[in-house]
This record gives structure tokens, C-alpha cells and sequence, in this order.
């Protein structure tokens, strides 16, 4: 079964467009918000473990598609799964209204790659692996 997690979030006024729609870009903002809380639910700190482990896993590819436009003041979710952490970590999103209106969906991917001389790994270290529910 997929490793996911859902944060809730509210528009404010600032990320939106003279439209009054949600700016296309706040949507990769709000996967970030969604992505660095699973992590943190799967109990991997990304931080620390560029400190004491020296990897970094840089986003290498994303993707959205817009359905439905978010607007001022709207209550929506985030979900974030990960649907691969063996070779990359592969992370689809979805965002939804309260109501159950689907809004955006998409995606992103990420490599591991060590410090300090910037060497792509081929395999995501094990015990990220484990804690996505991949070993």
C-alpha cells in the first residue's frame, strides 16, 4: 500500500492572481507544503539527514494539471503519495476543495544525490526506502 499523507490548507489573498484565482504557481507550493509533510509523517527530516548523512534529494521533474481553479478563502486538501522510493522518490498529488471538488492534480520526482561532491545515486537510500513502506 502507498505511503500518504493530507495537510489542510486555506487560500489567502496573497496567492492570488488579478483573477482572483489561485496563481498557477502557489499550486507547487502547496504540493511543497504537502510533501515536506509526509516526509516529516514518515518520520524522515530532511534537513538532518543532509547534515548527518550528507544526501540532498533534489526535485528533478514536476508536473500539474489544473481541473478546477482554487479561489480567495477556499478550504482545501492536499494529498501527497508516494508511489516510488526505490531509484527516485515519486510523489503524486491531489487537491481538493472541502466539498469534494477535485482541483489540480500532479507530480513529482526526486534523487538522491551526495555530498559534498554532488553524486547522483542510482538507489534511494534504504532506510528512506523502509520508511515509505518500500522494503
Amino acid at each position: 500500500m502507498a505511503f500518504s499523507f493530507e495537510i489542510h490548507l486555506s487560500v489567502p489573498f496573497h496567492d492570488l492572481d488579478p483573477m482572483m484565482i489561485v496563481w498557477h504557481g502557489n499550486y507547487l507550493k502547496y504540493f511543497d507544503e504537502a510533501r515536506f509533510a509526509l516526509f516529516d509523517a514518515a518520520g524522515v527530516d530532511l534537513y538532518a539527514y543532509m547534515v548527518d548523512k550528507h544526501f540532498v534529494f533534489p526535485i528533478t521533474r514536476t508536473s500539474t494539471k489544473y481541473i478546477q481553479p482554487l479561489r480567495g478563502n477556499d478550504k482545501f486538501t492536499c494529498k501527497a503519495t508516494v508511489i516510488e522510493s526505490r531509484n527516485k522518490i515519486a510523489i503524486d498529488f491531489e487537491i481538493r476543495k472541502l466539498s469534494g471538488e477535485l482541483c489540480a492534480r500532479g507530480n513529482s520526482e526526486q534523487l538522491a544525490v551526495k555530498l559534498p561532491d554532488m553524486a547522483l545515486e542510482f538507489e534511494v537510500p534504504e532506510d528512506i526506502q523502509r520508511a515509505f513502506g518500500f522494503i
